[in-house]
């Protein structure tokens, strides 16, 4: 059964984005971020003649989304993986080229709402936020095992906590006095650690230390910069690429892979661009689109979304004619 809060962000102009390379017979359209397939699902509605490759690492996800989309048939296929495995997941469907890409980044609300996975702050649990909870160090690992050095970067670099090394330094004294094992004694450091002041605005304290550890946890930023340049390159011309991220690290790092292939390198001096050296792509966004103040009054979550897409022009591979 899926989740009653799942609500896709910015649902409508996505699929608006998505359509434009998905109206001819066979159209394929990659979702790497299936979760529990609230994109897929308005795509295969919206877009009769496309099927959906719906990409996921949580099983769990995956088995709901299968349940939600099995009226699409076999125009729905789950595939169990991490996004930058989009190449081996295209080959495995027997196809050299797909027509589109999605990824909504972050933590999905399945995830948030099953206690036992430990991604939410709020109530005490495991302290785990392995999104395939099959394998992988747990956040618990990660808190009493990491140097205090490396504990600061990543609360500094992926939650932006400015009292990083503060938290580091008191997770490090706790630890030896017993190992972190559960939510409720991590949140209760945070709220001794970060002064009264800090706490009263930016939500709640430990949204950012969470944020921190479950990019961490999961290698996010690793497996986006891997997994960008694998979705440009897997699909055709007139395929487009859409992205939807809430962390500016992770927006920073689908900006720039954008500008990469949007941008002309012939000399500026040079009074035409000689063919063939066009970029081989477009921004289809100007800029970074965000959600609405209606959306975001209904869908919290929506506030931070920062939408990019682009689309492919013209072939630039190797071996392509």
């Amino acid at each position: 059964m899926t989740s009653p809060h799942h609500v896709p962000v910015m649902l409508d102009r996505v699929v608006a984005l998505l359509a434009p390379a998905l109206q001819h017979p066979d159209a394929v359209m990659v979702d790497a971020t299936l979760g529990l397939g609230g994109h897929s699902e308005a795509v295969l509605r919206g877009c009769e003649l496309a099927r959906v490759i719906g990409i996921d690492r949580d099983p769990d996800a995956l088995a709901l989304a299968e349940q939600r989309l099995r009226p699409f048939g076999d125009r729905f296929t789950a595939v169990h993986a991490v996004y930058d495995e989009i190449p081996e997941v295209v080959a495995g469907q027997q196809l050299e080229r797909v027509d589109a890409v999605l990824f909504d980044l972050g933590v999905s609300s399945m995830q948030l709402d099953v206690r036992e996975r430990g991604f939410a702050y709020r109530e005490d649990a495991p302290l785990d936020m392995r999104m395939d909870g099959t394998q992988g160090p747990t956040a618990a690992d990660v808190l009493n095992t990491y140097p205090a050095a490396d504990l600061t970067r990543i609360l500094r670099s992926y939650g932006e906590e400015k009292f990083a090394r503060k938290i580091a330094s008191a997770v490090v004294r706790e630890r030896e006095r017993e190992p972190f094992t559960t939510s409720a004694r991590l949140v209760e450091l945070l709220y001794a650690e970060i002064p009264a002041p800090a706490r009263r605005t930016g939500g709640h304290p430990a949204k950012r230390t969470f944020q921190a550890l479950r990019m961490e946890v999961n290698d996010e930023l690793a497996v986006l910069r891997r997994a960008i340049p694998a979705a440009i390159d897997a699909i055709s011309v007139g395929g487009r690429v859409v992205v939807e991220a809430y962390h500016s690290l992770e927006d920073r790092m689908v900006k720039q892979a954008f500008a990469a292939v949007t941008t002309s390198h012939v000399p500026d001096d040079l009074p035409f661009v000689p063919v063939g050296s066009e970029p081989a792509l477009r921004l289809v966004t100007r800029g970074a689109e965000k959600a609405d103040p209606a959306e975001i009054e209904q869908n919290p979550r929506a506030a931070s979304v920062r939408l990019r897409a682009v689309e492919r022009v013209r072939d630039d591979r190797v071996g392509v004619a």
